[in-house]
């Protein structure tokens, strides 16, 4: 028997997926808060540090003052705002692709290739998988299992549609 609070899922079920889409959201909103408040934060060296199939078009992303500056703006308050979304579970589904296509824009500007040295030091070595991915995959998992409809503002929002 289904229980309609918690729409099919079981209840340890739920609460794991929440848990993962609020820990996301935390991630995602405390990275772009933390570079709005950073007064000369820049995606500038992530860009050009850039390596792999797509490093051409970051490169020319950074090298471009205006293109520059909207993506920094896009990365501080696109992160800022999916994380508020997913940890309140409002237009999640929005906030899930949202955060996916971010994600996939991080990953395709420094993949974890064998032969790319990057900047900026990672916390282990990483071939094809590391922790961008994993929060990409993290992310699609709560996209197929969605939750905001249940626990989050969602749920107000579908009972006034």
């Amino acid at each position: 028997m289904q229980n309609s609070l918690t729409n099919g899922y079981s209840l340890p079920g739920l609460v794991s997926l929440v848990a993962l889409r609020v820990a996301i959201g935390w991630h995602f909103m405390y990275e772009g808060i933390s570079k709005l408040f950073q007064d000369n934060w820049t995606s500038y060296a992530f860009l050009m540090d850039s390596q792999g199939w797509f490093a051409g078009f970051f490169h020319r992303l950074a090298s471009n003052q205006t293109a520059l500056a909207v993506s920094d703006q896009l990365n501080m308050w696109g992160l800022t705002l999916i994380g508020l979304a997913l940890m309140t579970g409002t237009f999640t589904k929005v906030a899930k692709i949202a955060g996916i296509l971010l994600l996939l824009f991080y990953f395709a500007a420094q993949p974890p290739l064998i032969m790319a040295e990057y900047m900026f030091p990672s916390e282990g070595s990483y071939l094809w998988v590391n922790k961008t991915l994993i929060e990409l995959l993290a992310l699609a998992v709560l996209f197929v299992f969605p939750t905001g409809h249940i626990i989050g503002i969602d749920r107000l929002l579908k009972k006034l549609y």
